[in-house]
């Protein structure tokens, strides 16, 4: 048995890293452009979703420690379906939105180095890069991936504190005066929108099996990462909002961060903020493709994609991680950052949403309450209903999209999962 060597500590920033990834770097102009003023409210109501899910997440940790993490829990609620499998296309397509938007994130920033320019050709040709460099780490070294994660983690977070200590002084309360809030309704669609930010918690699940005193570690884990990236996002979007004319942000939505560092500490913080916003989706993009072909190499081995993505080179899933930047680099040069964070957003709070269900249906076998289980049923289940009508009332080629890989993923696994396992059991009678 594998020696447990990660501690409270530890599980802890795996779950931070994983939040405090190019999520908050990527949307935080989006939310602004929704909820206005309210952009605080905005984020608490993304983080609350978040937070009755990691219960969810937490309980199944303890009950099935697995590196398998999402894909394990649902197929132990409700065995190895279609409901199951299709949900692991989902979310290994997910992780190919969030490399898209990561990547585009990237472009967005780096761009501000290059101000005479700004054009179409610079900026597919920054997003292009920011998934073939990575891409290339992931196969020529694997343990680079890992060993570069603690230290962008460290430089992002101190950053990203340095900015909202020296900032807030510099607010004006009455950007965050409820007069500039926008309606109700585009305030929880705006945390919706942003969820992805907060997704990355997930991942402590992953590392389960690893960590020390699972039992009352994971659950510590899993709510004080919630907890503190929570109180982080609505501190970076009070300075955010506070210090910076809302015209501004919105001309600069697309790196609004390190337009917020520049009243406090002047062009040295937006181009410290731009760094860090470099160095956090390079790194996210990095994790992520390290991560998803790994999960297109574990699902290509159950028969949920082709066998194809189970070829191995120097035990890295060397078709896992070309498939994944060929279908990424599709993506982020071909569909633009508002819809890549709605389908991203979207995705995972339909995943939330079956992981809650699940843990519902389990709730004894799991030891869990389950009046709470079902209030984190209904909010992350209300809050994706909510993101996909806003959806077709304002973008509904995001929801266009969106419906198509759900769609993809159901026929696919319907078809050829269903084939692939007949094989399987064809081959082992």
């Amino acid at each position: 048995m594998k020696d447990k060597k990660i501690g409270l500590f530890g599980a802890v920033s795996i779950g931070v890293g994983g939040m405090v990834g190019g999520g908050i770097f990527a949307v935080l102009g989006e939310a602004v452009s929704f909820a206005k003023g309210a952009t605080v409210i905005a984020f608490l109501l993304a983080g609350i979703v978040a937070l009755l899910t990691s219960y969810s997440y937490a309980k199944f940790s303890v009950k099935f420690p697995s590196r398998g993490g999402t894909v394990v829990f649902v197929d132990n609620a409700f065995g190895h379906n279609l409901l199951s499998g299709s949900l692991n296309l989902v979310l290994w397509i997910s992780y190919l939105v969030t490399i898209s938007l990561y990547s585009i994130a990237f472009a967005s920033y780096a761009q501000t180095f290059f101000p005479t320019l700004k054009g179409f050709y610079l900026e597919h040709i920054l997003i292009s890069l920011a998934i073939l460099v990575p891409s290339f780490i992931n196969v020529v070294s694997a343990t680079f991936v890992s060993r570069s994660e603690l230290v962008v983690v460290i430089i992002k977070v101190v950053l990203l504190l340095l900015i909202i200590f020296t900032s807030f002084t510099y607010v004006d309360s009455s950007r965050v005066a409820i007069e500039n809030f926008s309606d109700p309704l585009s305030i929880f669609v705006a945390g919706m929108i942003i969820f992805v930010a907060y997704e990355g918690f997930e991942l402590i699940a992953n590392s389960s099996e690893e960590i020390e005193n699972p039992e009352k570690n994971l659950p510590r884990a899993f709510y004080i990462s919630v907890v503190l990236v929570i109180v982080l996002y609505l501190l970076i979007a009070y300075i955010t909002v506070g210090t910076v004319d809302e015209k501004q942000l919105l001309e600069a939505k697309d790196y609004a961060l390190a337009v917020a560092a520049k009243p406090a500490l002047g062009n040295i913080g937006f181009v410290l903020v731009t760094i860090a916003a470099l160095l956090a989706t390079f790194s996210a993009i990095n994790a992520t493709v390290y991560g998803n072909a790994r999960l297109g190499f574990t699902l290509a081995r159950d028969g949920e994609l082709p066998k194809k993505l189970n070829e191995q080179r120097n035990n890295i899933p060397f078709a896992g991680v070309v498939s994944t930047a060929l279908i990424s680099l599709v993506m982020a040069n071909s569909i633009d950052i508002t819809k890549i964070a709605i389908i991203a957003s979207a995705s995972f709070l339909l995943i939330f949403t079956i992981i809650n269900i699940s843990a519902l249906k389990m709730y004894k076998e799991l030891d869990a309450n389950k009046y709470l289980l079902i209030l984190s049923s209904l909010v992350s289940f209300t809050a994706l209903l909510t993101l996909l009508y806003n959806t077709y009332e304002k973008n509904l080629n995001a929801l266009i999209i969106f419906c198509s890989f759900l769609l993809f993923s159901i026929i696919f696994e319907f078809f050829y999962g269903k084939i692939a396992r007949d094989d399987k059991f064809l081959e082992s009678n």
